[in-house]
């Protein structure tokens, strides 16, 4: 049964416009661990490859906190919740702490699909619910 669903749409311009404000501290505010090291390979190849994977982590993370029906407060927080892929390359959502105890004290489980395009990453998130 669906518990929620989100979607997010994510200027990709004002994602680049916050990094080269505030540097690294913007990233480390909205990625975990390892998407801090996924961004900061990314960004050393091709800085626009990193600039894109900030913009399609926030917008993952925005629509999983709208299909959970929280916006960003306790449990959910941006490093809490973490966009993986699966060795398909398929996104994942993996969480972690408090937010990881919650949803799965809910049986819930998600869906994540996330794109983007030369000024835009917009992301989608199915949760289910898995109990009477």
């Amino acid at each position: 049964m669906i518990y929620g669903i989100g979607t997010d749409i994510c200027d990709i311009r004002r994602i680049r416009a916050s990094l080269e404000k505030h540097g690294e501290r913007f990233a480390q505010k909205v990625l975990s661990d390892n998407e801090l090291k996924t961004y900061r390979a990314r960004s050393e190849r091709w800085p626009e490859r990193g600039v894109r994977y900030v913009a399609t982590r926030f917008s993952a993370k925005e629509a999983f906190s709208k299909a959970i029906g929280m916006g960003m407060r306790m449990p959910m927080t941006w490093r809490l919740c973490e966009v993986a892929k699966l060795p398909s390359g398929q996104p994942t959502i993996v969480l972690h702490g408090v937010l990881k105890e919650w949803f799965e004290a809910k049986g819930l489980s998600a869906h994540v699909s996330v794109s983007d395009e030369s000024d835009y990453a917009t992301s989608y998130v199915v949760v289910e619910t898995h109990t009477a």
